[in-house]
């Protein structure tokens, strides 16, 4: 992945359905994404590290604006080795999937989690900011359509991008152009918290388990992905979880299809 330096103004007011609709029914096209085409590499292990366990809980209590519990799960993520810049992109980029409003506000909360862990003592890693610049114009919209079919498996296309283009182009520009490129958060990373987050959505199942599908794409292992779980129904997200659990079960159905 090729991921930037710093955050772009971005002049397209972006409302929550847009990322929603990031995974919408893909048509078959025959194409299939060669390996070298990935960003990520193979998992070295099928279990997900502290550090990755807390990220569905801190998406899926920003999703429903829960502060007590995403106050409870940006403490454990930080004790867990998340950085400062990691824990923050978590938040920046799940606007796209919960709207600016439920960002701001958790963006809030992390501000005060990390000045009462200072005033106890606790010195939390800052992180890096993204490692060059994003590209612009014509470029990040290809780079954009690149990280969208690789994530997706195939170009994305279907009714609703016919019936409003103009929704893939802000998704290429914005969500997998100006965000995804930024590499101080890697790309499971963002997936697991994407499905942390839609998740605890209720209404948005089509895109959880067109998720589900992208997380295995990115390197996430069905294992992970079953600890992912795990750790929603640990942290009280039982409605989250069993969204998850059934979005998996019925991604793993339909691929096991003949």
């Amino acid at each position: 992945m090729t991921p930037p330096s710093r955050p772009r103004r971005h002049s397209r007011p972006l409302i929550a359905v847009l990322a929603l609709l990031a995974f919408a029914p893909v048509a078959a096209t025959g194409h299939t994404v060669e390996p070298q085409a990935m960003t990520v590499e193979q998992p070295a292990s099928e279990t997900l590290s502290a550090k990755q366990q807390a990220i569905a809980p801190i998406g899926a209590a920003m999703a429903i604006s829960d502060m007590p519990r995403l106050d409870a799960a940006l403490n454990r993520g930080l004790d867990a080795g998340l950085t400062v810049s990691e824990a923050r992109e978590i938040l920046v980029q799940l606007y796209a999937y919960t709207g600016f409003p439920r960002s701001l506000n958790a963006l809030g909360e992390l501000i005060k989690v990390i000045q009462a862990r200072k005033q106890r003592g606790i010195q939390d890693a800052p992180g890096r900011e993204p490692g060059q610049a994003i590209p612009t114009g014509d470029a990040l919209i290809a780079a954009g359509a690149a990280n969208q079919t690789a994530i997706s498996g195939a170009p994305v296309k279907g009714p609703v991008f016919e019936f409003a283009p103009v929704i893939n182009q802000y998704l290429q520009a914005h969500l997998f152009g100006d965000i995804f490129e930024r590499d101080n958060l890697d790309w499971r990373s963002r997936e697991l918290a994407t499905v942390g987050a839609l998740a605890a959505t209720a209404g948005v199942e089509p895109q959880l388990r067109s998720h589900m599908a992208a997380s295995l794409r990115v390197g996430l292992t069905v294992s992970q992905l079953r600890q992912l779980i795990q750790s929603l129904a640990e942290d009280g997200h039982a409605d989250a979880a069993r969204r998850a659990r059934e979005a998996l079960d019925q991604h793993l159905a339909q691929t096991a299809k003949p």
